[in-house]
């Protein structure tokens, strides 16, 4: 006899406006996700299908820590590098492409108890690497009890 509770599998999506270069919180979208979706205990995948921004799970009380990426990430793929062939949208297109490839374009979330099981400082965002505001969209697969 089987007492496990029978998997579920749930899925969201959102979208997410930016403006322009620079992080969005995703915490309240990913929270309300989650809700929805009646899911207590199992993982949450969250994917972006994008080239030109990325995930990423990163300090989420210090603002100073994102604004330490950016300009890290400013150093390291400058826009208008001239290395880049591809800038058909800009002196940012090639860099934004780099920096999505760097950092990622999904995360895996456990989720405890109905909430994600998030460390103490961590936060999950959209990091835009675009110079002009975007809307992007989200997807959500939660699977779990």
């Amino acid at each position: 006899m089987n007492t496990q509770p029978a998997a579920k599998l749930a899925m969201a999506e959102f979208e997410v406006r930016t403006h322009g270069r620079g992080f969005v919180d995703l915490g309240d979208s990913l929270r309300r996700a989650l809700r929805e979706s009646g899911l207590r205990d199992g993982m949450a995948l969250v994917f972006t299908r994008h080239t030109s921004c990325s995930l990423l799970i990163s300090e989420n009380a210090d603002p100073e820590v994102r604004a330490d990426l950016e300009r890290f990430f400013a150093r390291l793929v400058p826009d208008g590098d001239p290395l880049f062939r591809h800038d058909a949208e800009g002196p940012d297109d090639m860099p934004a492409h780099v920096r999505a490839v760097l950092t990622g374009v999904s995360v895996s979330l456990p989720v405890r108890d109905g909430a994600y099981a998030l460390g103490t400082w961590q936060g999950v965002y959209l990091w835009e690497h675009r110079a002009a505001p975007h809307t992007r969209k989200v997807s959500v697969t939660l699977t779990g009890c």
